[in-house]
C-alpha cells in the first residue's frame, strides 16, 4: 500500500501571500494553490488544489484589514481541509487581530477574541501558530493547541549592531512592561514604561512616564501600531521629561488611518521598525522590515516533527537566523 507523502500541505488566503511564499521557501516545500470564488449573492467558497487526505496541512492567514474577509476565507479553508480528510490541521495566523477583544471592560460587550478561536475550532482546526498576541491570556480562549511565537529576537537583532550608549527600552503601557524588560534584557538596557489611559481606540492619554529617561535616547516597543495615536501621545511625555530621540519598534505594523502621516514625520522618531506579520506599508519606503518567515518555518517543521517549538525561546529569546538546514 503506497503511504502518502510525509511532507506537509500549505495553503494561503488573500491576506498575505508574500509571506505564506516566504515560509515555504524557508521550507523547502511547494505553496499549494487555493481557488477563492465570490458568488453573486457576495458568499465566499474555498477549494483547496492539493491532495489532503492524511496529510498535515498548514493554512497560513493573518487577520488583517479586511480583517472578517480575511476571517472567514481562513475558516472555509480549514473547514475545506476537515472535509478532505487531512490529518491534522493547524492554523497559523501570524496576526490575530481579535486579541483586543479579551475582556468584559463594558457592559453588554462581546469578547471577540474568545468567540473567534470557538469559530476555528468548530471549522475543524487541530492547532494554532500565531505570534506576539496583544493579550497573552486570549492563548487560553483556545480548546486546542495554541503555539505562541515571540518576535522579540527578530527585533532585537535589528539593534545589536547599533551604538546603544545612552539608549533606554520604553514600554507605551504598564501592561507590557514584561515584554518590555526582556527586550532590553535582550540589548543589555534599562528599561521604563508610560502610564496609559484608553479613552478610545485611537484615543489614548499618557500622564507619566515610570522610569529614568532624561537625557536618553529611546527605543519604543510596542506588540501592534495601528493608529499610531498611543506611541504619539509617549513621544510627547517622553521629550516632556528629557528624552532626546526615539526609535519605535513593534511585532505588527498595521499602520492603518493617519500613522504613517504621524510617524514618518515626527521630529523624535529616527527610524521605526516593524516584521511582515502583516503586509507592509507600500507608500512608506523608509520603514525598516524584519521577516519572520525563517522563524514560522521553524516552528512549523517543529511542529510537523513533534518537536519541542517553545525551546525556540530558551534563554528568553534567542534570536533565530535563516535555517542551516534544508527542512523538508
Amino acid at each position: 500500500m503506497r503511504r502518502p507523502d510525509n511532507d506537509p500541505v500549505v495553503f494561503t488566503g488573500s491576506a498575505h501571500r508574500p509571506l505564506a511564499e516566504s515560509i515555504c521557501r524557508e521550507l523547502g516545500v511547494e505553496l499549494s494553490s487555493v481557488e477563492l470564488t465570490r458568488f453573486s449573492n457576495d458568499c465566499l467558497q474555498a477549494q483547496l488544489q492539493a491532495n489532503c487526505r492524511q496529510r498535515d496541512v498548514y493554512i497560513i492567514q493573518p487577520l488583517v484589514p479586511p480583517t472578517q474577509e480575511h476571517l472567514m476565507e481562513l475558516l472555509l479553508m480549514i473547514d475545506a481541509a476537515r472535509g478532505a480528510s487531512a490529518a491534522q490541521i493547524t492554523a497559523v495566523i501570524p496576526h490575530y487581530a481579535y486579541a483586543r477583544s479579551d475582556k468584559k471592560d463594558a457592559s453588554r460587550i462581546s469578547i471577540g477574541g474568545r468567540l473567534v478561536a470557538d469559530m476555528l475550532v468548530t471549522a475543524g482546526v487541530h492547532r494554532v501558530l500565531t505570534m506576539t498576541l496583544h493579550a497573552p491570556q486570549v492563548h487560553g480562549f483556545f480548546s486546542v493547541p495554541v503555539d505562541h511565537l515571540t518576535a522579540l529576537g527578530v527585533l532585537a537583532e535589528h539593534f545589536s549592531g547599533h551604538d546603544l550608549t545612552d539608549c533606554v527600552v520604553v514600554s507605551p503601557d504598564l501592561g507590557n512592561a514584561k515584554t518590555a524588560t526582556q527586550f532590553s534584557r535582550l540589548l543589555g538596557l534599562p528599561v521604563a514604561a508610560g502610564s496609559k489611559q484608553r479613552l478610545a481606540d485611537d484615543r489614548v492619554v499618557i500622564d507619566a512616564i515610570v522610569g529614568e529617561v532624561a537625557g536618553k535616547r529611546a527605543i519604543v516597543l510596542d506588540d501592534e501600531i495601528a493608529t499610531g495615536g498611543s506611541i504619539v501621545e509617549l513621544l510627547d511625555r517622553l521629550r516632556d521629561e528629557g528624552c532626546t530621540s526615539a526609535a519605535v519598534a513593534c511585532t505588527h505594523g498595521l499602520f492603518v488611518g493617519k500613522a504613517v502621516e504621524r510617524l514618518s514625520d515626527h521630529p523624535m522618531i529616527t527610524e521605526v521598525i516593524t516584521t511582515d506579520t502583516v503586509p507592509p506599508r507600500s507608500d512608506w519606503p523608509e520603514l525598516r522590515i524584519r521577516s519572520v518567515a525563517a522563524l514560522f518555518a521553524e516552528a512549523i517543521a517543529r511542529v510537523h516533527a513533534g518537536e519541542s517549538v517553545s525551546s525556540l525561546f530558551d534563554g528568553v529569546d534567542p534570536t533565530l537566523g535563516p535555517p542551516q538546514r534544508k527542512l523538508f
